[in-house]
């Protein structure tokens, strides 16, 4: 069996509960523990190793937490890649929590690539915290990255308004 086909049976077959809750949006979510404890059946039976780098990188000044998820079978490896931005200015959370929480996003969503974990309704970006209407996603990272190049090159501020929430110290670097 290819490396693609153990992929692909991974892919097809593997099943993870939403085994934790967040109390502050009222959801259920999985982390990248519950994913990779998911995956842990598949291992020897397949014959491969799933592994996961992180990496530090920084764009237009950003902090960024790239990870990589890696299947092998010891010959050949297939991976995905994710990126996140770390929020230095995150209320309530000290520069280590910051970066822990970034880490863990970037490896969940790593893994989510790799694996093809959907989520119909990705709690993070639908949670409304009770406020009756679809919460935009943050303007940071990657994202921020291409909405200064999107600007630069004539693109309106009003447009990049619909479609995030802007930080006031984002939006001044804007």
């Amino acid at each position: 069996m290819t490396l693609n086909e153990k992929l692909a049976t991974i892919q097809t077959k593997f099943k993870s509960k939403k085994s934790r809750f967040n109390s502050f949006g009222k959801y259920n979510f999985r982390s990248a523990e519950d994913i990779l404890e998911a995956t842990k059946p598949f291992l020897l039976e397949l014959g491969v190793s799933v592994t996961i780098n992180e990496m530090l990188e920084e764009i237009a000044g950003l902090p960024i937490m790239a990870s990589s998820a890696i299947l092998s079978d010891g010959e050949s490896e297939i991976s995905a890649v994710a990126i996140v931005g770390v929020d230095l200015n995150q209320k309530g959370m000290n520069v280590p929590q910051q970066f822990g929480s970034a880490s863990s996003y970037a490896k969940k969503y790593a893994l989510g690539n790799l694996f093809l974990i959907d989520d119909t309704a990705d709690s993070d970006a639908t949670n409304t915290h009770d406020k009756g209407n679809v919460a935009k996603p943050k303007l940071q990272g990657a994202a921020l990255v291409k909405a200064k190049a999107f600007i630069k090159s004539g693109g309106s501020m009003e447009a990049i308004k619909k479609k995030y929430d802007i930080p006031a110290d984002v939006l001044k670097t804007l």
